[in-house]
């Protein structure tokens, strides 16, 4: 018989003839809490160091300033002479880091920078003079930054490559830095890639769950970049096909109702179904024996009973996904009631030959006893 999907009793029996296997959930509170800790904080588990990032370090290419300071005058660096120039300290010409890592100062020589803090480089070089100078003090300064930067990308206002902040900052303030998203927050997902790994989220739910707003460190990257999230509803609801969130996240139940609801006459309230691909850790803690299935993704099918008068609460607190399918199977009965109607089309198109071939069967014996009455 024509259907709009599957029956409600093939969704529960798990059982496929060709697509991937997948495990069918049903939705209570303890499910809802274990998607609640699993929410979209892709950036908060990909990148689950809390901690402030470490003292900006040189690089090759940066640019250093060195003064060195000695208690009184006719040491390395300052005259005899009181009168000859004024102050205890000399400033030496900014240098880059070079190809070696290395900063040159007199007498001390080649003096390792890259990879190190200021402060790590000022008591290398007290060391190299110590013995020349008088009580010598240095003072090491990063004047231009040119390794220690954090890019942020995409749909912003000012895209830009710029030093990092020797304070720490975190990902929202890295993107103020470059004017803000271009587009509506709700529509807007943010990538943090570091050292080879990525992570990407709504917007949203770097405003509004702080753990994803987490540090950034130099030479991250930030991708900014506008896709409306989306849900597909089939099936026993009101309308069917892709309907935009128009906000960060929706629940269930928004969906639903986004959908036009379930349709008196046609929908299983127990059926409804919501299909997405979870992580291996997260299906297993939901009792699916992840042996079973092939990759890091586990497809499941979460399943609430709108029977239930409590299914509705659950639908509240059940956050949607991009691109997740919300379908709604039909009742068993409309099953029979359109096997019924093919019946009853099959017996009225039945009863209609037998009544023609009756009516043309009587056409002729009235043409032939007419035949019969003028040949008389």
């Amino acid at each position: 018989m024509p259907s709009s999907g599957p029956q409600d009793f093939q969704v529960k029996s798990e059982q496929t003839s060709s697509g991937p296997r997948y495990a069918v959930v049903k939705l209570t509170p303890e499910v809802v809490g274990v998607l609640q800790e699993y929410g979209p904080g892709a950036l908060a588990g990909s990148f689950p160091d809390k901690r402030r990032p470490d003292s900006i370090k040189f690089g090759i290419g940066d640019v250093v300033s060195v003064t060195i300071f000695e208690a009184a005058a006719g040491g390395l660096f300052i005259p005899a002479e009181a009168g000859v120039r004024p102050g205890n300290f000399v400033s030496l010409p900014n240098q880059n880091v070079d190809s070696a890592g290395n900063i040159t100062v007199p007498y001390a020589g080649a003096v390792r920078a890259v990879g190190r803090t200021p402060a790590e480089v000022q008591q290398d070089i007290v060391k190299s003079i110590g013995n020349r100078a008088i009580e010598p003090q240095v003072v090491v300064a990063l004047i231009t930054q040119n390794t220690s930067l954090i890019s942020v990308l995409g749909e912003v206002n000012q895209p830009n490559r710029f030093p990092a902040n020797a304070a720490g900052e975190r990902v929202l303030d890295a993107i103020t830095r470059a004017g803000g998203p271009k587009g509506p927050g709700w529509e807007t997902w943010v990538t943090l890639e570091r050292n080879g790994r990525r992570a990407t989220v709504p917007f949203g739910s770097v405003v509004f769950s702080p753990l994803n707003n987490v540090w950034v460190h130099p030479g991250d990257s930030i991708y900014v970049y506008r896709e409306p999230q989306v849900f597909l509803a089939f099936g026993a609801s009101g309308q069917q096909g892709q309907f935009p969130f128009d906000m960060w996240k929706i629940t269930m139940a928004q969906a639903m109702a986004k959908a036009g609801g379930l349709l008196d006459a046609q929908a299983e309230p127990a059926g409804v179904y919501v299909y997405r691909r979870e992580p291996r850790e997260l299906a297993e803690r939901l009792g699916v024996d992840g042996s079973k299935y092939v990759g890091p993704l586990v497809p499941v099918v979460y399943n609430v009973d709108f029977r239930d008068p409590a299914g509705y609460f659950l639908a509240t607190k059940f956050d949607m996904r991009d691109k997740d399918v919300l379908f709604a199977a039909n009742a068993a009965t409309v099953e029979t009631a359109k096997f019924l109607q093919f019946v009853r089309t099959v017996v009225a198109t039945a009863d209609d030959t037998i009544v023609t071939t009756n009516n043309a069967h009587i056409l002729r014996l009235n043409l032939k006893n007419g035949t019969a009455l003028n040949t008389n």
